[in-house]
């Protein structure tokens, strides 16, 4: 049974989004879906810029769908809003959705994110030590051998998925984030510290910041320091500042010296810090409220401003970066080390995505209940304009 009509109506915050009213079409080529889509994301991207309430937004969201990337999870809040409904919780393909029990309803619009096309290659090594990949069952350059066979990337193109609210069938249970859910500090303390030693990271409580910052990454002697006049629930939150630092701006974060923020631009690496210690501490059901949204107020332009500077001395360095350039690479660092260290910390619900068959369905204290009928949206965070 093919997916229902793929129209996408409605606006988005102030008004129409661009790009993403074209998918309203009911045929359009991949390229021209990529096109809205990527234009769609941009526009939204720029509004992150403008509004720290909007980085906020989407922080708060990948912490619900943090499994996604960011630019996916973006587009996924735009197109809800745009239907006036509630932000996506747990998000499939319409098969995806039939394997597991629920079918979409008559009626229901698909969702779109953007992913990758991909191919099977073998990779032949060469005499000279040069490596040439080939379409798997091709024959082989003479004097090759055996370098394995890999998965690339090829090209992009348009998914149509559905929220679970978009469905009915088996019953589903969708655990919801929220401070009902909450962790208890010290044991999300003991989670976020074995994240630090599974990266080779001794954890430390001293004194010795005192006065001057709540918490240090040491990347010369691996090692982790957090305030010890701190109380418990303030440790966390500095620990998993500090594990942003660990994911992301290590001494071979050369994208992060490219975007200023290991070297010429501190600041924004400690906006990336922030970021992802946000979303994890949303994702296991802590809020910090909205300092976190004020803190990241500014950085674009900052970061600009470095860039030109150095395209001024030097006229061969990088042009300067344009705002959505770098909302699009901050967004995507943050999504990924906040993925990174969900997976080890196992936060409620599903991150969006069913893992499979086997998932855990089993009720938690705070969980919304997705029966036979169209799935009840749980409570949380309503998108609002700037």
């Amino acid at each position: 049974m093919a997916p229902m009509s793929e129209d996408v109506h409605g606006t988005f915050l102030l008004g129409s989004t661009p790009g993403m009213e074209e998918l309203g079409k009911t045929r359009m080529t991949p390229e021209e879906r990529i096109a809205a889509l990527t234009e769609g994301l941009h526009a939204h991207l720029e509004q992150a810029v403008e509004s720290p309430s909007q980085w906020q937004v989407l922080l708060d969201a990948s912490a619900t769908l943090w499994r996604y990337s960011g630019g996916n999870v973006a587009l996924l809040m735009m197109q809800m809003a745009q239907r006036g409904t509630e932000e996506p919780s747990l998000v499939a393909g319409y098969r995806e959705w039939d394997r597991h029990g629920r079918r979409v309803l008559k009626g229901e619009h698909a969702l779109w994110v953007i992913a990758p096309r991909t191919a099977r290659v073998q990779e032949v090594v060469m005499p000279d030590g040069a490596r040439q990949r080939i379409p798997v069952g091709d024959s082989w350059p003479r004097g090759g051998a055996d370098g394995g066979k890999k998965t690339i990337i090829t090209g992009w193109r348009g998914q149509a998925v559905f929220d679970v609210s978009q469905t009915q069938g088996r019953p589903l249970l969708v655990p919801r984030g929220g401070t009902e859910s909450a962790v208890s500090a010290p044991e999300l303390w003991e989670s976020l510290a074995n994240v630090a030693r599974r990266h080779g990271f001794e954890l430390h409580l001293s004194d010795a910041q005192h006065g001057l910052a709540s918490g240090f990454t040491d990347f010369s002697q691996h090692r982790i320091e957090v305030g010890a006049w701190m109380n418990t629930e303030d440790r966390v939150a500095v620990l998993a500042h500090e594990l942003g630092h660990v994911m992301l701006h290590g001494p071979e974060d050369e994208t992060g010296k490219q975007y200023g923020s290991s070297a010429d631009h501190r600041g924004l690496a400690e906006i990336e810090a922030e970021s992802v210690a946000y979303t994890v501490l949303r994702a296991h059901g802590i809020d910090r409220g909205d300092q976190s949204a004020l803190y990241l107020s500014g950085w674009a332009e900052t970061v600009i401003q470095v860039q030109r500077a150095a395209f001024e001395q030097d006229m061969y360095s990088r042009h300067p970066t344009s705002r959505v350039d770098v909302a699009k690479s901050v967004l995507g660092r943050v999504t990924a080390a906040t993925k990174g260290i969900l997976e080890l910390t196992h936060p409620p619900g599903f991150g969006g995505k069913i893992a499979g068959p086997e998932a855990d369905l089993r009720a938690t204290p705070a969980a919304t209940y997705a029966g036979a009928g169209p799935g009840v949206k749980p409570d949380g965070p309503v998108m609002a304009g700037p």
